[in-house]
């Protein structure tokens, strides 16, 4: 039987199952409307016109997909004659990661990975890494922010443990970005800028010069983890991981607007930073999570980076975040089984965190988020490299998409997009 129609059975008979029912969970609530949608504009105009961001647009979808609310503001002084919509095309950069997790999870349905297997088993480049530790053997991940400085040198000790595609998705694997406060390891990653490959092998052969920042599987530290699943995905399909996106999440969820490479006819706003407590265009190595250069959005460029590297709408990215809210389906095709949506927001890292928890690379609110004013408790969160940012509010049945580009925000600019949620849902809880 094939996995498609593995997969419609399935479907077919969890709705014999659950027939008494009488809740849908796959309508929008009756009603659900933005009433006070002058005060959000007005938060988003505010964080423009004050040079934190060069253009804001936001956008929330209904889960069939009518607007629930759109609204775009750009500053024509960085961008003059630009207008941003919901067609623009955006870098998103970690918001990359769900997606190519999401590849993955569909490929462990599949059958052709497992969760427990071990990623030397598809790169067996990596079989041999070692793991970088204080001159004294203690774990660098036992350090804190603020008291990295003095850490250096390191010494390299043999890996002790089995790095597994569950380690990946975690972000327990050891891979890590070159803004890790660990200066000699930083700069070892930084030299290498690996942005700069010209293919996903390569990229390969050059992180495996480089140590790991921990013993796989001792705890979870956000780096290059889903970057190296892509390949793990693109080797043990035989896929490329554009050829994966395009044939297992785009072209049959309908979904324009999200892949890798830009289109011809499209183009991308500049690059912006805040860093100088002034907005203005980033230089080259300004953007230093890889070193000196970024991924490039070329076609021709077979560097595909499954944690940075696609480009989007904000229509785009955000029907394929309703197809998590709808409990994987979109557009009549079932992408993912219902389970494993569960489980991308189950909690998974992150467990003794006062704000929440981690999913599969999906933050889930806890109380906290209700209690400031920032939104609810249960929302699934996420963001990029150049404050995308976007959310799922699975008991409302709507997503929420907020497309800038403007990689360190001065403060108080970092603050928008609580500021933005925070007006949001204290409508909803007024009524």
């Amino acid at each position: 039987m094939s996995k498609s129609i593995l997969k419609s059975c399935l479907f077919f008979f969890g709705i014999i199952l659950f027939v008494t029912s009488c809740k849908n969970e796959s309508e929008t609530p009756k009603g659900l409307t933005i009433k006070n949608k002058p005060a959000l504009d007005s938060i988003l105009n505010y964080y423009v016109d004050e040079g934190f961001y060069p253009f804001i647009h936001a956008r929330l979808e209904n889960l069939d997909g009518s607007v629930l609310y759109e609204h775009s503001r750009v500053n024509s002084k960085l961008l003059p004659n630009t207008k941003i919509n919901k067609d623009s095309w955006i870098r998103i950069w970690s918001m990359s990661k769900i997606i190519t997790i999401s590849i993955a999870l569909d490929l462990i349905e599949e059958g052709l990975l497992k969760f427990d297997d071990a990623v030397a088993k598809y790169i067996p480049e990596f079989e041999n890494l070692k793991v970088a530790v204080a001159g004294d053997g203690k774990a660098l991940t036992d350090y804190e922010w603020g008291n990295r400085e003095n850490v250096c040198p390191i010494k390299l000790v043999s890996n002790d443990s089995v790095m597994t595609i569950l380690h990946l998705i975690n972000h327990e694997a050891g891979f890590y970005y070159a803004t890790t406060g660990f200066e000699c390891i930083d700069s070892m990653l930084a030299e290498k800028n690996i942005a700069a490959s010209k293919n996903n092998q390569e990229f390969i052969n050059t992180l495996a010069e480089l140590p790991l920042i921990q013993h796989p599987g001792s705890t979870d530290f956000y780096g290059i983890n889903t970057t190296v699943l892509g390949f793990v995905a693109e080797r043990a399909s035989g896929k490329s991981l554009k050829e994966l996106v395009i044939e297992r999440v785009t072209n049959p969820m309908k979904i324009e607007g999200l892949q890798y490479g830009l289109p011809t006819e499209a183009s991308l706003v500049p690059k912006f930073t805040g860093r100088d407590s002034i907005l203005r265009k980033a230089v080259r190595g300004e953007l230093d999570i890889f070193g000196e250069d970024v991924p490039d959005y070329d076609t021709e460029h077979t560097l595909y980076l499954g944690g940075e590297g696609m480009v989007a709408t904000a229509d785009g990215y955000a029907d394929f975040v309703r197809m998590l809210v709808n409990h994987g389906t979109l557009n009549g095709h079932r992408f993912l089984e219902k389970a494993t949506v569960e489980d991308i927001y189950a909690p998974h890292t992150q467990l003794d965190n006062a704000y929440g928890h981690n999913g599969y690379n999906l933050w889930v609110s806890g109380d906290s988020m209700r209690i400031k004013g920032q939104g609810d408790t249960g929302l699934w969160i996420g963001g990029g490299y150049e404050s995308t940012h976007f959310w799922a509010d699975s008991k409302r049945k709507f997503v929420g998409v907020i497309m800038s580009q403007n990689n360190a925000v001065r403060a108080p600019g970092y603050e928008m997009n609580d500021k933005f949620r925070g007006k949001l849902y204290e409508q909803f809880f007024e009524e």
